[in-house]
């Protein structure tokens, strides 16, 4: 509650990335009643600290409980997801970062956020607090390209050069990266997909996450989808391209994801990517074929 993300505030952009289903694209979502209060760095006040610091731990205890029944889980690293997660005050961010640390067997930190919602503040702060806590401290971009006219042509709001900016300025810090990538962006060639990995693994970057485009209803690239002007990445290409990702990574990246998907009524395409279970045996099979150990 409370946190966004510039592209949707209007600070570097408007509408968000056109993937990205939000109010600005659709009136529907916007709740009935007074303006909603959104964060940004610069805000003087947060009347939602307390409501989200109990969402918080409720989420955490709910999902703990959860997890270690299904898998035994014993220790836990806390998950800041939706929006940008650093766009907010640093009281806030203390806040909640702490809260979270506090929580029993809770071993670390992951933050998802942009490049363009970073400051040098944040950056000394997430490092200091990781060497006072002993905890790991993951920071999370969304690179998704590395080529300015696919960022312009999803209305990312930021550059290139922003990204590799403070991507290298976290890893200065000596916090770990995870980066995002999204295969089949409008435009892309398996080349151009091929080339943002080999930039992330320049970069060292700790991790990597992968998934696939895939449109939703409510998003500027649904209408773009609807009038013929996008399509999406086929479930051949895409695990070839991972297959090629994998050939390509050092022993030092981890892949915490290689695959995402929505099955309800608000997937347009690819269908293939309804079923997740249906991905991951396709995927696995491929692991198979090319010698990997999965």
């Amino acid at each position: 509650m409370g946190f966004t993300c510039p592209n949707i505030d209007g600070t570097v952009a408007k509408g968000g990335c056109t993937f990205c289903e939000n109010e600005s694209f659709s009136p529907n979502l916007t709740e009935k009643g007074p303006k909603k209060f959104y964060l940004n760095p610069n805000s003087v006040e947060n009347p939602h600290l307390d409501n989200q610091l109990l969402q918080l731990e409720t989420q955490f205890k709910y999902t703990k409980k959860r997890l270690s029944k299904k898998f035994g889980a014993k220790k836990f690293i806390v998950y800041f997801q939706s929006f940008s997660n650093t766009y907010a005050p640093l009281e806030t961010l203390k806040a909640l970062y702490e809260k979270a640390l506090s929580f029993d067997h809770v071993v670390g930190l992951s933050i998802g956020t942009r490049t363009d919602s970073i400051t040098e503040e944040v950056l000394d702060y997430l490092a200091k607090l990781e060497q006072t806590t002993g905890k790991e401290i993951w920071v999370e971009y969304g690179i998704q390209s590395v080529y300015d006219e696919t960022l312009d042509a999803i209305n990312r709001g930021h550059s290139v050069e922003n990204m590799f900016e403070w991507i290298k300025k976290t890893k200065e810090r000596g916090l770990k990266v995870c980066g995002h990538l999204i295969y089949g962006l409008p435009g892309e060639t398996q080349e151009m997909m091929l080339d943002s990995v080999r930039a992330s693994i320049d970069l060292e970057i700790d991790s990597l996450k992968i998934h696939s485009m895939y449109i939703t209803k409510n998003t500027i690239m649904a209408n773009e989808y609807k009038q013929g002007k996008i399509d999406t990445i086929s479930e051949e290409l895409y695990i070839d391209t991972l297959m090629k990702t994998f050939h390509m990574l050092p022993e030092s990246v981890m892949i915490q994801r290689v695959c995402a998907g929505i099955d309800d009524s608000s997937l347009l395409s690819p269908q293939w990517c309804r079923n997740k279970h249906t991905q991951m045996q396709h995927i696995k099979e491929a692991f198979k074929k090319e010698g990997f150990i999965y």
